[in-house]
Formats: structure tokens, C-alpha cells, sequence
């Protein structure tokens, strides 16, 4: 990080530095982040919600699975509405906030959806082939989800006061982020097991109606998303590994394509 002129703030409530004043190479992230790109994100976000409240309205059903997309969009779109603040301005204490703890904890209510939706897909597909009553996968998986949300949150605030220098606030967020990853593991293992028992059940009894394309293609883009937020998840943990001084956290390119996209 390079040193900004004397009598000057870079980081906290009472940063005082602008672009004007100070090098931008002097900001805990070193670089400007990029207008086009955070734009996008936040109306790619910004439509996600207005089109899961749409079908939320129209099919009134699943609303624990519409609220949580609500929310999941919503820490989205603050998150990125901080990053273009911090466009503007790169010492910007409240931009820096809105965007490390929106952004950190917003797959957590993705994550809750998608356990409600293997929930309906076991009660679609035949509860007799789950090892567990069907509502126990989310009784358990949701406040699991809100455990590793709350050890984010917490982490996030505890190190965003230091400018990442805390090291038992960056422990904090990394064992949340570490558990988030370890329980979407084990609720994958619990999927596959309920598909081979699936499967297994029809060589038995096949259902009288084969699978509709549409839900196949769906169940495919769910796994899909799954794979995506493990990904993530595994990136955030090896970007704050080093606090807010490695090299992960200076290269917008991989927070683009592993956080964003």
C-alpha cells in the first residue's frame, strides 16, 4: 500500500482522502474499482428481485424461498451500490462497509433458498426415498447457514475497524466462511444420497409420468448453482487469508469472476 500524504486519513470513519489528494494505490483495495462492471452486477440484481417477487405475487406459494432471493438480492444490490461509492471515491469508509459485509454474507440467503428447494424437489420427486423426514433438511441446514451469517457478519465489522489487521476478526470471518463451505458439503452429500436412493427406488417402481424437461434442465442449473457458490466460497476464504494485505483482495479480475459472475 503506498503511504499518502501526511495529515491525510485513507481508512475509517475519518478518512479524509479523495483522488484529488491521495494515490488511490494509498486505498485498502489499491485500485479503483470498475464502474461498468459493479453497474451490472447491481442491475443483474436489482431484476433478480423484482422477477422472484413477480413469481412470488403471481404463483403465491414458496414465499420462504421467494423472501430469501429477496434478501440474498437485496445484500447484493448494497454491496455493489458500496462498490460504485468506493468508485467514486476509493477511501470511502461507508462504501467500503456496505460492500465487505452485503457482499460477504448475500450467498448465505441464496444458500437457504436452495435448501427449501431440495425440500419441495424430495416432496415432488417421492419422500419415501429420503433417509430423513424432508423438512429436516432445511431445520437443519438454515440455522446452520445463519451460524456461519452471523461468525461473517461479526468478522467483517471486527476486521472493516482495522483495516484487515485484526487477526482474530479475520479468524472470525474465515470460520464462518470455512463452516459455510462445510455445510454446503455435507447438504450436497445428503442430495446425491437422495438421488441413488431415487434411482434405486425406480428400478423398483418406476414413476407412471417421466420427468419433464423443464425440471430436469432446472435440477441441472440448481446444481449449477451450488458448484458456482462453493466456488465462491472457497475464494473469499483464500482472498482473507491474509487479511486485507494479500494479493487476492488487489486483483478486481478474480473478485469479478469468482465473486460477481
Amino acid at each position: 500500500m503506498t503511504d499518502a500524504p501526511s495529515n491525510y486519513v485513507v481508512y475509517g470513519p475519518d478518512a479524509n482522502c479523495t483522488l484529488a489528494l491521495c494515490p488511490v494505490e494509498s486505498s485498502v483495495y489499491q485500485y479503483r474499482p470498475s464502474l461498468a462492471g459493479n453497474v451490472s452486477f447491481l442491475v443483474f440484481f436489482g431484476v433478480a428481485m423484482i422477477i422472484h417477487l413477480a413469481m412470488g405475487l403471481k404463483w403465491r406459494r414458496n414465499f420462504f424461498f421467494v423472501i430469501c432471493m429477496f434478501w440474498g438480492c437485496v445484500a447484493e444490490i448494497l454491496g455493489y451500490g458500496g462498490r460504485i461509492m468506493l468508485w467514486q471515491n476509493p477511501f470511502s469508509f461507508t462504501g467500503f462497509l456496505l460492500q465487505i459485509i452485503c457482499i460477504t454474507f448475500a450467498p448465505t440467503f441464496f444458500t437457504a433458498a436452495i435448501y427449501i428447494t431440495l425440500y419441495k424437489i424430495i416432496l415432488y420427486l417421492g419422500p419415501q426415498h429420503a433417509r430423513f423426514r424432508p423438512r429436516l433438511y432445511y431445520w437443519i441446514f438454515i440455522p446452520c447457514d445463519i451460524f456461519s451469517l452471523v461468525l461473517q457478519a461479526i468478522g467483517g465489522a471486527l476486521s472493516s475497524t482495522s483495516s484487515g489487521g485484526n487477526k482474530t476478526a479475520v479468524d472470525v470471518s474465515l470460520a464462518g466462511l470455512s463452516l459455510q463451505v462445510f455445510f454446503i458439503c455435507v447438504f450436497v452429500g445428503f442430495a446425491i444420497d437422495f438421488i441413488i436412493r431415487y434411482r434405486k427406488g425406480q428400478r423398483v417402481t418406476p414413476r407412471l409420468k417421466p420427468l419433464s424437461r423443464s425440471f430436469k434442465i432446472f435440477s441441472y442449473f440448481l446444481s449449477l448453482s451450488i458448484v458456482l457458490i462453493l466456488i465462491r466460497c472457497c475464494y473469499r476464504i483464500d482472498e482473507l487469508s491474509d487479511g486485507y494485505n494479500g494479493p487476492l483482495i488487489h486483483d478486481e479480475g478474480l473478485f469479478i469472476g469468482l465473486e460477481g459472475v
